[in-house]
């Protein structure tokens, strides 16, 4: 029989191909977990965050793309918080645009584990320094991942920004009824490119925000495993680990989520929808790209300029890598006991 079929004969296969999809019912080995159910616990995970740190998403939104002005109805996360929670209420304010959102969280965040986890294992096998590897593999899911997501992001920004259908609390130029409305209405004036507008300034933050947290993280639950000689990490140490990760770099990336926000939310200066024409639109700022838009700021704002709503970014993105990391080693968990009882992965269906 040849070696390289041989059952279990992963290492010489390995040495052959050293870049290919794993099975399925793969278990990883000792290092890692199963790759299926990364993936799987991967996409729970990163979508029940998304969804939980929604509405501060949406005050985050809101203080970085009011129209610049002496008088800014949004000074503060607790500030705008309450103020969109007594005027515009839960579903309609601090949740809009959350359906967008999840539409692209589930499948996105999925298929960034895949990536993540394949590119991680195959740099790691290769004998790649663990840092490096992290923060390649990190990239690389993100960057997949963005074919998903940034249209999803548009959507879900732009729904956020206008708040409920009519809204007389908030002119942000958009009156969407929908979702579904809001997708017509940004292809048929603004062409179907529109749903990727700031899609390079969505690469430029979250590309270095994800190689960032997961090569942070994966260092910090290293640390933490060798604290707890290799057994289970307790819930809290996996919500500190995953807190910190997502701490670091939210507050390192906030400039580019700042043009990320402002290139997604801003009209074309031609085309403008019947809608949005009945709205009393401040004067706006329109930025020809990334750097044109960082440098006004700057001048005009200062640092503050470059690093408003700061204090919700963090909030949220350290919350988002608690939850999104403490559920998705749970779910691992989880897999684990029911592949003792032979009950997962559930391969007649798959």
């Amino acid at each position: 029989m040849n070696p390289l079929t041989e059952p279990g004969n992963n290492n010489a296969r390995q040495s052959t191909f050293p870049f290919v999809i794993p099975s399925i019912i793969m278990d990883g080995g000792a290092k890692y977990p199963p790759y299926f159910d990364a993936c799987i616990a991967g996409g729970i995970g990163g979508s029940t965050a998304d969804f939980v740190m929604h509405s501060v998403d949406t005050v985050k939104t809101r203080l970085q793309g009011q129209p610049y002005s002496r008088l800014q109805k949004y000074s503060s996360m607790i500030q705008a918080y309450k103020l969109i929670f007594r005027q515009e209420g839960v579903m309609r304010g601090l949740y809009a645009g959350v359906s967008p959102a999840m539409i692209g969280s589930l499948p996105g965040t999925t298929l960034y584990f895949a990536v993540y986890e394949l590119t991680k294992r195959t740099l790691n096998e290769a004998n790649v320094p663990e840092v490096i590897s992290h923060l390649t593999a990190g990239s690389l899911g993100d960057l997949t991942g963005s074919i998903i997501y940034v249209p999803s992001e548009v959507l879900k920004t732009r729904l956020q920004l206008q708040g409920k259908y009519n809204n007389p609390h908030f002119v942000s130029g958009y009156n969407y009824k929908n979702t579904w409305h809001a997708t017509k209405m940004i292809v048929r004036y603004d062409g179907f490119g529109a749903l990727f507008h700031g899609f390079r300034a969505t690469i430029l933050r979250d590309v270095p925000y994800s190689a960032i947290q997961f090569a942070c993280y994966e260092q910090f639950k290293k640390i933490a495993q060798r604290k707890y000689n290799g057994q289970h990490i307790p819930i809290g140490v996996d919500m500190i680990t995953g807190s910190l990760a997502g701490a670091i770099a939210g507050a390192v990336t906030t400039p580019l989520d700042v043009m990320k926000t402002l290139l997604q939310t801003q009209q074309s200066g031609n085309n403008k929808s019947a809608s949005t024409k009945l709205l009393i639109e401040p004067p706006v700022k329109h930025y020809n790209g990334i750097i044109d838009g960082m440098v006004w700021n700057y001048k005009n704002q200062g640092l503050a300029g470059l690093f408003r709503g700061i204090g919700p970014r963090v909030f949220w993105t350290s919350l988002q890598s608690a939850i999104m990391f403490v559920v998705y080693e749970q779910v691992l968990h989880l897999q684990a006991d029911l592949r003792e009882k032979d009950e997962w992965p559930p391969t007649k269906f798959v």
